[in-house]
């Protein structure tokens, strides 16, 4: 349970704000198509963070456990000082847009997810917990989703009104307690 818990915590916490959240709300907002926007992320994600989290037992086999946990406490850290660096979305051309809202929302999405940090996490965390694969792909999708769906529900109307910079400030603070907690136990 440690597994999914501390995988869903995780993601939830480095997606608010994250240039994949901005592309979520975008596609809201761009197809008013809730729905096969939500199931577009849920798709990309299963697929990005499975193939993330195969690289992570990969790691593993290479690493001793100790320097795993090390390695992914200073992941926390690491995270804690990104969330203070606000994400832009990239301008994107509206090529995918023609194929409707769930295969642009899943090729914009997937590509988006590579080499962000949540996928980083997800590495790691698959490689510190090697025995609850499964785990760590269902709590890191079901972060994304934690932080996604509201953004896509609410659309345009709350982005507008969110204090980013408190939202990254107590993002930080609550990663910096992640890798505090990781160390101790």
């Amino acid at each position: 349970m440690e597994a999914l818990t501390t995988s869903t915590l995780a993601v939830a916490i480095a997606e608010i704000g994250d240039k994949t959240q901005l592309l979520a709300l975008v596609l809201s907002c761009r197809f008013r198509t809730p729905i096969p926007v939500i199931l577009g992320i849920l798709a990309a994600t299963l697929l990005n963070h499975a193939l993330a989290g195969w690289v992570g037992v990969w790691i593993q086999h290479w690493l001793d456990p100790d320097w795993l946990r090390y390695l992914l406490a200073a992941s926390f850290f690491a995270m804690a000082v990104w969330m203070l660096i606000p994400d832009k979305l990239d301008d994107e051309d509206g090529r995918f847009r023609r194929y409707g809202p769930f295969i642009t929302t899943f090729v914009l999405f997937f590509l988006a997810e590579m080499g962000d940090k949540t996928q980083l996490a997800t590495v790691l965390l698959a490689a510190r917990f090697v025995e609850d694969f499964w785990l760590v792909v269902a709590g890191t999708t079901l972060g994304m989703m934690l932080a996604n769906v509201p953004v896509v529900l609410l659309g345009k109307q709350g982005a507008e009104r969110i204090p980013m910079r408190w939202i990254h400030g107590i993002s930080a603070v609550l990663f910096l307690i992640l890798g505090v907690t990781t160390l101790w136990w």
